[in-house]
């Protein structure tokens, strides 16, 4: 493997519920390599999403390390998280998270204009255009279909040209045939910026694409695989 870009060593997640405390992640130790596709796969309950939260800093670890691009995102603060996110990662979620009163071009670009992008608005047209929703830019996410939406998330997600990828469950509210034609995207996008890509997912046909496979049960790695060559 060359230099990981996530480097997650004896690491444990808990959360307090109303039934008191609950261990959801147990030990994880995981390298991601930059380039590498990796898919998170388990059944439901196993930690695969809350392991990409943690990947991603949107979900603090109890303890253990989480090194991301040589940078420990456990001593962060969220603001700190929040610029890191910003700088170096594209997060595509199950639900689209689109703000429903800006149309698809000022979702795309208003991440970018935050962040100083100096051609944000032209960046994010070109995106939309490589996503094929060119003729929905000035459309609200009212007014387009789930994958659609989906759509715009994946541009939203890519044009700052992240680093590294993350999507949790990026066709699970989607039919069959936008869920192909959003997976096609997906690995598009990943050659096109050169991004790590991380998914969870239940689909075994977008499992197959991915370099290796880390299976998940009960809060631990289960097992690891390769990609048949």
């Amino acid at each position: 493997m060359t230099d990981p870009v996530l480097s997650i060593s004896d690491t444990n997640l808990s959360l307090d519920g109303n039934a008191g405390r609950v261990d959801i992640l147990h030990d994880i130790s995981l390298d991601v390599g930059a380039g590498e596709t990796l898919g998170l796969v388990g059944p439901s309950g196993s930690g695969k999403s809350s392991l990409l939260m943690l990947m991603g800093g949107l979900e603090q670890a109890t303890s253990g390390s989480i090194l991301a691009l040589g940078q420990e995102l456990t001593t962060m603060n969220e603001d700190q998280l929040a610029r890191f996110r910003r700088d170096n990662m594209g997060v595509v979620f199950q639900s689209f998270h689109l703000i429903p009163t800006m149309t698809a071009l000022e979702n795309v670009a208003t991440p970018l204009e935050l962040a100083g992008v100096a051609d944000g608005f032209a960046r994010a047209e070109a995106e939309l255009q490589a996503v094929g929703l060119g003729d929905r830019i000035n459309h609200y996410p009212s007014q387009m279909s789930g994958g659609e939406q989906q759509r715009v998330a994946l541009a939203r997600a890519s044009a700052p040209r992240p680093r590294i990828l993350l999507a949790d469950e990026p066709t699970g509210n989607l039919d069959e045939t936008n869920g192909q034609a959003i997976m096609d995207l997906l690995f598009d996008l990943r050659d096109k910026h050169g991004a790590t890509l991380i998914m969870v997912t239940h689909a075994p046909e977008l499992a197959a694409r991915c370099d290796r496979v880390v299976r998940l049960r009960d809060g631990r790695i289960e097992t690891q695989a390769q990609a048949a060559e």
